[in-house]
């Protein structure tokens, strides 16, 4: 059985969104910030893979997205949820790459 390296790649992600997105904390950040925090970890990584990512995280109601529809950079927030997520308060549902807690 092979790993699915496009899947882990995704999971990784997200769970780096949320973890600059947390240093952002309490403003948030713009998609351009976030994507200058990744991209020494992720080079290949393109606008059109880090807006699919942010939807997800969105969808899930960890992150918030404003300027959408209007801006042509978007503008996003951890949620409540999505600090309890990176602060390790409550449990991680799958496809987030989050690591065990260790301490």
């Amino acid at each position: 059985m092979t790993p699915d390296l496009e899947k882990a790649r995704r999971e990784n992600l997200r769970w780096l969104i949320l973890l600059a997105l947390n240093s952002a904390q309490p403003v948030g950040a713009s998609e351009q910030v976030v994507f200058s925090a990744i991209t020494p970890m992720m080079p290949d990584l393109t606008q059109l893979e880090m807006r699919r990512n942010l939807d997800y995280l969105a969808e899930r109601d960890l992150i918030t997205i404003t300027g959408r529809d209007m801006q042509p950079q978007w503008f996003c927030k951890l949620d409540r949820f999505g600090l309890d997520v990176v602060e390790y308060t409550v449990p991680c549902e799958p496809g987030i790459a989050r690591p065990n807690k260790y301490w």
